[in-house]
């Protein structure tokens, strides 16, 4: 038997940014039980219309997982809707721990993360050759704490394309860290704010102007900032082509058209 309760990634914003599989669990779902301050309720609207629909954003986790239980016992199948993809801040191992415990079977649905929503409003590949080949997703410690290892100061020493969630609220903290790593006033910035929402909005520089341009903009919350050499290869220019579709460049698919 399938599991009654799927875990569901919703996509960035945009209500048809959810995948597939995640548009048709919902649409058989008994209840839903959705992040109300950060998923659309479009969303739900649109592809759950008759289930049963709590609102987590004023929950606990031990309401959310009456309701959830309530609802298995009832035989009846459950939806919990996270935002993005619920493994980057999703916050549902400890739900996932606690359905372990009580025998419940769950399954987990990815979705697209606000990191690949903004790439796309920026219209800007985060991997380039000869700059950067690693991506690496972070965030600025606040009520939640981060490794002393994971600093930000010292994950910025690698110089690597950085796409920092939850901390858009503490930019001028954001940049004085990255700063004291590879990182240079020059170094390319953008923050995007509710990526692939109607409201979408864009903001691009540099570390040296960054925090007074996201200031002036009244952005405090629901965005990424993301940054690091590659965002400046627009106004730049290339340093290198990757050599996928390089005529010189054979691989298992394609022989060299030279040789």
């Amino acid at each position: 038997m399938s599991p009654q309760v799927s875990f569901v990634g919703a996509g960035p914003g945009a209500a048809d940014l959810i995948t597939i599989r995640g548009a048709r669990l919902l649409r058989h779902a008994d209840v839903v039980v959705y992040a109300g301050s950060l998923v659309d309720r479009e969303l739900v609207r649109r592809y759950a219309a008759t289930a049963d629909v709590y609102d987590s954003a004023g929950m606990t986790l031990d309401e959310v997982l009456s309701v959830v239980m309530e609802a298995v016992s009832a035989g009846k199948s459950v939806v919990r809707l996270h935002t993005g993809d619920p493994s980057i801040y999703g916050a549902i191992q400890e739900q996932m721990e606690a359905l372990d415990r009580l025998g419940v079977a769950y399954r987990v649905v990815p979705g697209v993360t606000s990191a690949f929503a903004a790439a796309a409003a920026l219209k800007q590949e985060l991997t380039l050759p000869e700059v950067s080949q690693s991506v690496i997703f972070t965030r600025m410690e606040g009520r939640t704490p981060v490794p002393e290892r994971e600093r930000l100061s010292r994950i910025a020493g690698i110089g690597a394309t950085l796409v920092i969630y939850l901390s858009v609220g503490m930019i001028d903290r954001v940049v004085e860290e990255l700063l004291a790593g590879a990182y240079t006033p020059e170094t390319a910035a953008a923050v995007v704010c509710r990526a692939s929402w109607e409201d979408e909005l864009i903001i691009e520089g540099t570390l040296a102007d960054i925090a007074a341009k996201v200031r002036e903009a009244g952005i405090d919350r629901q965005a990424l900032i993301i940054v690091g050499d590659v965002l400046a290869a627009r106004r730049e220019g290339l340093k290198a082509r990757s050599l996928l579709y390089d005529d010189a460049f054979s691989h298992g698919f394609r022989g060299s058209a030279i040789g």
